[in-house]
């Protein structure tokens, strides 16, 4: 299947149709006629499809924009910059792509995002004569003769995330270049591109498709901090630090710049980092010298980035870093994939066969193509060349097209983060600004209407907005994230991708690979099962028993594999090494063996430990590697001085039907299902002679592999690590599903699930099967009960009703669980797309999965509305790590750079950690919007109420609450860390939840309520006086006759006082000052949850001791009585009797918010109760799906069998998956 035909949705069937030239796309509106079409990138992390539309520049349209520029004093550039399809828009005029100088991209995801490239042209005149009658041979129905104009020989080209696509003028369409196309057949590409390129062709190439690098340039520090300044949120500080700037609002302004400054360089400094990080990760592959075959000119030496796609590669001896994706045409290559899969383990390279048909090369391979395919950033360490002399390759992908560039690019551009939490926020603020427009127009209203000038009524009201809308809002919702990442890095979890870590907080399904993951690495050899005259023979115990004696087995198990000796030791698959370990042979270390047909071969001898053998050693003459899709492997073998014979090993199930029924014993799937329901590993084994006469590179596959005799089962133990069983017992406590993602047997599998106790001992298993029907395009489903050991059935005694009442019990309280195999899944949704919901609602086991099925399955798992987390070693989970919404990885290999998070150890004992971090991240989250939003309200309120009289809160009252209260627990309130328990609910995962809005809306009512009270009642005071201010204390009782002070809001000076009042000075003021100050030491106390997802808010003691020492100091400022200090921060004396009524206040709306906190917003049960009362239903789809089936009771139909209707969804590849860079998409249309 090829992986380029994903299915996209909607428009899978429109972009299938150009890309194989049957229709008109100008009929869909996409074409030649229309402004608007789509392009597919191939990328692992790129949205699939974006729509293109087609612009012109108009130069009285650019004029009046720039114009608006200078007028609005860079405001609208500004706007532009922030909303590029503005820009476009109001520049430009539309029309069709082929006329186009900017192009408008957008995304067709549910982001819809925006982005603008420009048209550029590129011209290869100056390597076409213009006599000459271009293209060549190898150029005919290639893109580059479809994209070179003529007279002029110029090539139109866009830039996309650093893909290059140029325009196709007979198709009227953008296309990918830096690629060899896909319609090529395996004659073809050994015809066309085996002599390589003439130096012309190369040149003409080189400038369409550009360099073959993987240009990661180190961002300039000026570059960065232009881009970090521009974002929305400086801009605002900017605006605001002005406002007060113009108010003499000095010290904060100040404060908030140095801050402003420090955050930005620490960003910058970050982004740099990773940027000298990401540069030197790509820098070596940039400049390799290779060697490449010119069509009549010969062998020639140039540097890598001068490759193009058609170049003939020659590989010679020694370790090779590979600059690009190649196809091997001739030889063989064991290569190091550790970049791309994350295991460091040698994997064998054939070349591409010469097959003689009409599919294109990557069909007529099938998934098998990866075999043939040399991926770029990988390490050659070993070339085998055959009969022709020596290893060639022609390049297949250059720079960013290429494995290593896919996997760049997905760091570069990562996938958009949905997540409720940060649209809530963007609402609320939304809300906040709406909140300040009222404040303004009431500002407005009360200070014109009292005569005040229009530049102070201005400044008054834009202060509103500062005052509403918090500067710090976005930095103090970060500050969680940053010291959650901090502890996550002393646990060894790792973390790209801050964002996520909320997201971890809702995760209620994480998918496990097995291997690796939550078994062991490596296998122990336990028997081997052999098999003479189609009967099983005695088993054969490892390593108790004594050595195994010559024969068929001992020869399949001495050769059968892909090891080679790497830097003194054995180095392969952890199977095959354990497998030929157990003869006690060697490999020899020297590649210099030569036999007929073959320059080089692996020759095995004896070892110091072996029995005695009658040959001298066996040579490897040929190697069939490897497959997941037909999971097994072969070798052609010759015992020096004797015949060749043919060995497979693979999925026993699969060598048995190789087999010739005869060979195959009778109880062959009892004894199978016996030792793989024990969670043991089951390879099969087989062998035959082979006729001499034939070269072994000269047999196809499928003669090798036919017509075998079955030698046996060889048995490996796959240890559960101890942890394994601890961290789902935890995570089933929590109510966190647990699903298995395997390669392996489904009945290993689900044994393995078993116990580890992913599927409880009292839980059925239910295995589901889907077959195609053999001569039709329909298929099959069955639901079959897993038989349960014979030996429990004895225990037991239950006689047949009993068994089936205890059946239909289980799955009555949805006590069941589905296991099925990657070939079922596949089948499933193609044919029975209506069913998938319904069985992965209760699918737990997913047995010899695809690494493209594992993706599509996280996916699928998304659609259902789950938050899906992935933890997998690195190996074949790197599309799904990167799909879920969280993807641990356990292996620290380039491969995973891209996943979000990466565990140091091995171990499944992070993702527990991670989701409480994840929790605790986000209650914090919650407890700072709040606060903040709680804060900024207080304030807001508080100057509202003075602007009543003309009054506001003085420069050095609003430093005391904007630096020294609110900034100080911003930074404090966040170190709190998360519970060691996890409960088996969630926190909520969305700001506009009734419990948190009715938490912000009481607490804005209470500090509304006592501020309003404080406001009224002080001037019923019998010491009030508005020209008086020393009326309220005794002490100054003779300072009566001379006080005369007005109220008004500039102040005026008094003959009698060397103090100056500034205007602000008033009981009222000072009242509303201090009660809304120590409001927001309430608020912080309140909204700083702990229990159940955070430690006791008494555990931060940091944020405890800064509480009592704010309260402290204001307390002071109430009591003090001290006149220059009362001076400076604009407060005046009050009676002692009023401070304690004050201080009643305070204490009175403390108790009452966190009693309704307590009782009414943290009360879940009383929720819970509100929830069944007014028949609230979850929106998530799997809930609702949950609770549809609950009704259902034909629902699983056990042992059924239903067939699919003759229309079928077509679906190919990965079907709609993300996968791992060696699985690229080769779709090249736009």
């Amino acid at each position: 299947m090829d992986p380029s035909h994903r299915d996209h949705g909607s428009f899978r069937a429109e972009s299938q149709i150009w890309h194989n030239g049957i229709t008109d796309p100008s009929q869909r509106g996409y074409g030649p006629g229309a402004s608007g079409s789509r392009i597919q990138h191939s990328g692992i992390m790129d949205p699939p499809l974006q729509d293109i539309f087609g612009y012109k520049t108009q130069s009285c349209r650019k004029a009046l924009c720039i114009t608006g520029y200078i007028l609005s004093c860079g405001a609208l550039w500004l706007l532009f910059h922030w909303k590029p399809e503005w820009d476009v828009w109001l520049n430009c005029i539309r029309c069709s792509l082929e006329e186009a100088d900017i192009v408008l991209l957008r995304t067709t995801d549910e982001f819809r995002i925006y982005s603008r490239e420009t048209v550029t042209w590129i011209s290869a005149s100056a390597f076409i004569e213009s006599g000459s009658d271009y293209p060549t041979t190898a150029e005919e129905d290639s893109i580059f003769s479809k994209a070179i104009m003529k007279p002029s020989f110029q090539v139109k080209t866009i830039q996309v995330q650093k893909i290059r696509y140029v325009w196709n003028i007979y198709a009227k369409q953008f296309q990918k270049v830096g690629v060899l196309e896909d319609h090529h057949t395996c004659s073809a590409i050994h015809a066309k591109f085996g002599s390589g390129l003439t130096c012309n062709e190369q040149n003409v190439r080189r400038v369409i498709c550009g360099p073959n690098t993987i240009d990661v340039p180190v961002i300039p520090i000026w570059k960065l901090l232009i881009k970090e300044v521009l974002n929305p949120f400086y801009v605002f500080q900017l605006f605001s630090v002005c406002l007060w700037f113009a108010e003499d609002y000095m010290e904060y302004a100040t404060a908030i710049i140095i801050m402003s400054l420090l955050s930005v360089f620490l960003t910058v400094y970050d982004l740099r980092q990773q940027s000298i990080k990401l540069h030197s990760l790509v820098e070596s592959h940039n400049n390799v010298t290779v060697t490449v075959c010119r069509n009549k000119e010969g062998l020639q030496e140039l540097e890598s980035h001068h490759l193009v796609p058609g170049d003939m590669l020659v590989l010679k001896e020694g370790k090779t870093l590979l600059p690009c994706d190649a196809i091997l045409i001739s030889g063989q290559c064991i290569v190091n994939e550790s970049m791309l899969t994350g295991e460091s383990i040698p994997v064998t390279k054939t070349h591409l066969p010469q097959a003689d048909n009409f599919k294109p090369w990557r069909t007529y391979c099938a998934e098998d193509y990866k075999k043939h395919v040399l991926f770029c950033g990988t390490e050659v360490i070993q070339t085998k060349a055959d009969d022709r002399g020596v290893v060639k390759a022609v390049v297949l992908r250059t720079g960013f097209n290429t494995a290593k560039g896919d996997l760049v690019r997905s760091i570069l551009y990562p996938k958009p983060m949905n997540f409720k939490l940060y649209r809530d926020a963007l609402r609320f603020l939304m809300c906040l600004i709406a909140f300040a427009a009222i404040g303004m127009i009431y500002t407005v209203c009360v200070f014109a209407l009292n005569g005040e000038e229009a530049g102070e009524v201005v400044k008054k009201a834009l202060d509103v907005i500062t005052i509403a809308v918090p500067p710090a809002l976005p930095a103090a919702l970060t500050t969680g994230i940053i010291y959650t990442q901090q502890r996550l890095k002393k646990k060894g979890i790792f973390c790209i991708s801050p964002q996520r870590i909320n997201m971890c907080g809702q995760l209620n399904l994480i998918c496990f690979d097995k291997t690796g993951t939550l078994t062991e690495d490596g296998l122990d050899l336990w028997g081997l099962l052999p098999s003479e005259r189609n009967c099983f023979q005695d088993i054969h115990s490892f390593p108790a028993d004594c050595n195994l004696p010559w024969g068929p087995v001992f020869r399949a198990m001495a050769v059968c594999h892909s090891l080679i000796v790497w830097e003194g030791k054995i180095q392969g698959d952890p199977l095959d090494v354990k497998m030929f370990e157990a003869t006690n042979w060697v490999i020899d270390d020297f590649n210099g063996y030569q036999t007929e047909g073959s320059t080089h071969a692996t020759v095995v001898r004896p070892g110091p430990k072996a029995t005695t053998a009658p040959v001298e050693g066996v040579t490897i003459l040929h190697q069939f590697p490897f497959s997941s899709s037909l999971q097994r492997m072969s070798v052609i073998a010759q015992e020096i001085g004797g015949d060749q014979q043919v060995f497979t090993k693979g999925a026993p199930e699969i060598v048995a039907m190789l087999c010739r029924a005869e060979t195959v014993p009778s109880n062959f799937e009892s004894e199978l299902l016996l030792y793989t329901a024990q969670g043991f590993r089951v390879i099969g084994l087989a062998w035959k002679s082979l006729q001499a006469g034939k070269l072994p590179t000269a047999l196809s596959r499928e003669e090798v592999e036919s017509d075998l005799t079955f030698l046996g089962l060889l048995i490996m133990e796959n240890r559960l690590k101890k942890e394994t069983k601890p961290v789902l017992e935890e995570l089933s406590a929590a109510c966190i599903r647990s699903v298995m993602a395997t390669g392996d047997n489904i009945q290993t599998a689900i044994t393995v699930a078993k116990n580890a106790g992913m599927i409880s001992p009292t839980h059925r298993v239910i295995l589901v099967e889907a077959n195609k029907l053999p001569g039709s395009v329909s298929a099959s489903i069955t639901w079959k009960p897993l038989e349960e050991n014979k030996t429990e059935d004895y225990r037991s005694l239950e006689d047949d009703s009993q068994t089936e009442r205890r059946i239909n019990l289980a799955l009555g309280h949805g006590q069941y669980h589905f296991a099925m195999s990657g070939k079922s899944y596949q089948i499933v949704v193609q044919h029975f797309r209506h069913l998938l919901p319904k069985l992965l609602l209760n699918g737990t086991v997913f047995a010899r999965m695809s690494p493209g099925q594992k993706s599509s399955l996280v996916e699928e798992f998304q659609k259902l509305d789950y938050f899906v987390g992935m933890c997998g070693d690195g190996a074949n989970d790197c599309g799904a790590l990167k799909v879920a919404h969280a993807g641990i990885s356990l292996s620290e290999q380039e491969a995973s750079v891209a996943s979000p998070f990466t565990s140091r150890t091995s171990s499944i004992a992070c993702v527990p950690e991670l989701i409480r971090e994840g929790r605790a991240a986000l209650v914090t989250s919650f407890c700072m919007f709040k606060y903040m939003a709680l804060y900024s309200t207080i304030q807001y309120l508080g100057v509202l109420l003075l602007y009543w009289q003309l009054n506001s809160f003085g420069n050095y009252q609003f430093l005391f609450q904007d630096l020294a209260i609110t900034t100080v627990i911003g930074m404090t309130m966040s170190f709190t860390g998360a519970y060691p328990k996890l409960v088996p609910y969630r926190p909520p995962s969305q700001l506009i939840s009734p419990p948190l809005l009715l938490s912000v809306v009481l607490n804005i009512l209470f500090s509304l309520s006592m501020q309003i009270f404080g406001f009224v009642v002080v001037q019923e005071q019998p010491w009030y006086s508005k020209t008086d201010l020393h009326r309220g204390c005794l002490s100054m009782k003779n300072h009566m006759e001379n006080s005369s002070y007005s109220l008004g809001l500039h102040g005026v000076r008094d003959g009698a006082h060397e103090r100056t009042d500034n205007g602000y000075r008033s009981y009222e003021n000072t009242t509303v000052w201090l009660l809304s100050t120590i409001n927001c030491l309430i608020v912080a106390l309140v909204f700083s949850k702990g229990k159940p997802f955070r430690q006791p808010i008494y555990t931060n003691y940091v944020f405890i001791l800064v509480l009592i020492g704010q309260l402290g100091i204001c307390l002071f400022l109430m009591f003090a009585d001290i006149d220059d200090l009362y001076s400076k921060m604009d407060l005046v004396c009050t009676p002692t009797t009023w401070r304690i009524s004050m201080v009643v206040m305070l204490a009175v709306t403390l108790a009452v918010s966190f009693l309704v906190e307590e009782a009414v917003i943290e009360n879940r049960p009383l929720w819970l109760l509100l929830k069944k009362t007014f028949r609230y239903h979850s929106k998530s789809h799997y809930k609702r799906l949950q609770h549809v089936l609950e009704q259902d009771s034909d629902w699983p139909p056990l042992n059924e069998t239903l067939f699919s209707d003759s229309m079928t969804i077509t679906v190919e590849g990965n079907m709609g998956g993300h996968s791992n860079p060696t699985f690229d998409s080769s779709e090249d249309s736009l």
